[in-house]
């Protein structure tokens, strides 16, 4: 067992961890990869994570007393080398979506998955299992449920002044005014201080920094990402990607459909994504938005 000090040198305790995976961690390479804690029974993933450096991460993790739950249940820590940072998000994501490990509580499949549409200039939640939001124009906001998508339009109207009434938040009777028009907290459509055009104009642009893009392409894409050791062996990589020195990740409707080495590898992957996936949505928006990766349409 190898131990680490207390860092606070208060308690004179050391925390305490098992020599086999500090074994593990040490053949790790010092480059992206996810990596996979593995418990005992049927060799199940308890936790999956990505890094640009998985020695480093994997080591932090031993070296955590808040995390001995985690290490006395590890047999064994594999890993998958990728050629960057999109690559290893986009597998972590989609390996626990897969694998639905013990102790990850973020990046499930969650089916509940909405948004917020304007429908007669009212707001209203629609579902990603009725909408596809890849294609789909004008939908603001990617919220877990719909109560987080009602909250996120409260938060909105707070911080545009605007009625709760119009928005369907609140039942207002005949002729009164909502009560935050008296602090204040709404601009006064309610009682006739602006215009509904006004007050809908302020609506929208609230909810313009909440847009969902739409997929920019006609069908599949392949993001290419290149390994800064080309010339290595990489666990869990077949000696053909070794020689291209490259990853090229396929994409399609922000859904990731897998990792190749090379263009007509690609091409075979190329199916019809099962829907929007919110994970890819957020990894992918970014770089492929900026061109600050290289792109080839499949």
């Amino acid at each position: 067992m190898f131990a680490d000090a207390d860092p606070d040198g208060e308690t004179g305790r050391q925390h305490a961890y098992p020599q086999h995976l500090r074994d593990f961690a040490a053949e790790l390479p010092s480059a992206p990869g996810v990596y996979i804690f593995h418990g005992e029974e049927g060799d199940l993933p308890l936790y999956i994570g990505k890094s640009i450096n998985l020695r480093s991460r994997v080591l932090s993790h031993l070296r955590n007393p808040d995390e001995a739950n985690l290490l006395r249940q590890t047999r064994r820590i594999s890993h998958i080398r990728t050629a960057g940072e999109i690559g290893a998000l986009l597998l972590e994501a989609s390996l626990i979506k897969q694998q639905q490990p013990l102790l990850n509580q973020k990046l499930r499949r969650n089916r509940q998955l909405c948004s917020l549409r304007l429908t007669a200039g009212l707001p209203e939640v629609v579902y990603a299992k009725d909408v596809n939001f890849a294609t789909e124009p004008a939908l603001f906001g990617l919220f877990a449920s719909r109560h987080a998508a009602i909250e996120g339009l409260r938060q909105l109207a707070d911080q545009h002044r605007l009625c709760y009434g119009p928005l369907g938040l609140e039942k207002l009777k005949s002729g009164r005014a909502c009560f935050r028009a008296s602090v204040n907290l709404c601009g006064g459509v309610c009682r006739g201080d602006e215009s509904f055009e006004a007050h809908g104009q302020r609506l929208f642009t609230g909810l313009e920094g909440l847009r969902v893009a739409c997929w920019p392409y006609p069908g599949a894409i392949g993001l290419t990402e290149h390994y800064q050791d080309s010339g290595q062996q990489r666990e869990g990589q077949p000696s053909a990607a070794v020689e291209a020195g490259c990853q090229i990740h396929v994409v399609r409707n922000w859904c990731y459909l897998g990792s190749v080495s090379d263009l007509a590898k690609a091409r075979e992957l190329d199916v019809i994504a099962a829907g929007f996936d919110a994970d890819g949505y957020k990894i992918l928006c970014r770089p492929i938005f900026s061109g600050s990766v290289h792109i080839t349409p499949l």
